[in-house]
């Protein structure tokens, strides 16, 4: 039997107790037929081998992200503006009043997961003054990692979150020093006010 292909010269951490290192593999039909050293692997080598030194790299298999959320993505996936890759700032509020002015009544703009602030050529998230700036009158939500959300002036009219409302369980509404809710939805201790307002 010959392999269709051959990785050689490598560094392959097999998850194997017994065996937790490789310097070589051969797979036939898209299976594992040699997880050894490269004398094992180079043994299955035909005519039609595709052969790849590994110039010494460590080698691993394809990773799955585990952590997925497939509803919430399917469902909402084109409501929300995506931050990934985005290199500043002053590009990532430019986008949000783009979205803003394109988001019919009564949607929101929605920012969640997959940026953070050191993406950011500023190195700093947005300042809610920005954001009310940006959407003045569209209600946005902006996620930052699942520890606080930032909402601008219309959605916390939409929200109905004043003066008067309390911090709900497992969150806090930052507050002005006149008591008045700023924006800022902090995740204390769990992330339920966040989930909540979502939703």
């Amino acid at each position: 039997m010959s392999a269709d292909l051959i990785l050689f010269n490598g560094q392959f951490h097999t998850v194997d107790r017994e065996k937790p290192l490789a310097s070589a593999v051969a797979i036939k039909d898209g299976r594992f037929v040699v997880v050894g050293n490269d004398a094992e692997a180079m043994a299955l080598k035909g005519s039609a081998t595709q052969v790849v030194d590994m110039k010494g790299r460590c080698v691993i298999p394809g990773l799955n992200d585990s952590h997925l959320h497939l509803i919430r993505g399917g469902l909402n996936y084109n409501l929300e503006l995506r931050w990934e890759g985005v290199p500043s700032l002053a590009d990532a509020l430019r986008m949000l009043k783009d979205q803003a002015d394109r988001t019919p009544t009564p949607q929101w703009v929605r920012v969640v997961g997959g940026w953070n602030e050191f993406q950011f050529a500023e190195k700093r998230m947005p300042t809610l003054e920005e954001i009310n700036q940006a959407a003045p009158d569209t209600p946005v939500f902006i996620l930052h990692l699942y520890d606080r959300a930032l909402l601008n002036r219309a959605a916390l009219r939409v929200a109905g979150y004043t003066r008067d409302t309390p911090n709900p369980p497992g969150g806090e509404i930052v507050r002005d020093s006149n008591g008045n809710p700023t924006g800022m939805l902090v995740a204390r201790p769990n992330a339920m006010i966040l989930y909540s307002t979502l939703a």
